[in-house]
């Protein structure tokens, strides 16, 4: 018996994201914010500003933020890599970091991002219609519209809080639209 890097985009981005959180651990909580959170304000000359649209969900304020993350994410990532591909996955986990990062430039430009939950959402509403067939509307994903995303819906209107409903929401809207038209 040997063990398998079954998944590889879910299990390198866990990993990353450990190291990210061990380095932010032990040299300063300020590496996180400074290349593993969006830029507040979004700098147009700057490269790195463009960088950490992609790399802010490496970055997770502590280790209960990571675990909330990671536990979804090695649960889903695997199913969802063996049923549509890594390189599909790669690319919805690279477009849905894109969506969070410049929405949230875009509409709160003073406040950071960091995490990986929009990956979370994208994540679990793909996995509601992987079974998807050409005119139909799975049950499961309007369940999970309806549950996940409208509760995220509902706690941007009603809590105030440090969590990124919106990027849940985008992430959960990202996944959609790759679920209905990525190519058989």
């Amino acid at each position: 018996m040997r063990i398998r890097y079954n998944a590889p985009v879910t299990l390198t981005m866990a990993l990353l994201s450990a190291l990210v959180l061990l380095a932010g651990q032990f040299l300063s909580q300020n590496f996180v914010v400074r290349y593993f959170s969006t830029p507040a304000p979004f700098n147009s000359r700057a490269l790195l500003d463009y960088l950490k649209l992609f790399t802010h969900l490496l970055g997770h304020a502590n280790i209960q933020h990571y675990i909330a993350n990671f536990t979804m994410i090695l649960l889903l990532g695997p199913i969802l890599e063996a049923v549509y591909g890594s390189g599909f996955i790669l690319l919805s986990v690279l477009l849905t970091a894109l969506a969070t990062g410049l929405a949230n430039v875009l509409l709160f430009p003073n406040v950071i991002l960091l995490g990986a939950s929009g990956v979370v959402f994208m994540m679990i509403v793909l996995s509601s219609i992987t079974n998807f067939q050409k005119g139909e509307v799975p049950l499961t994903f309007i369940l999970v519209m309806i549950v996940y995303l409208g509760g995220q819906v509902w706690d941007a209107l009603t809590k105030v809080d440090n969590i990124s409903q919106f990027s849940h929401i985008i992430g959960g809207l990202v996944g959609s639209i790759l679920g209905f038209f990525r190519k058989k």
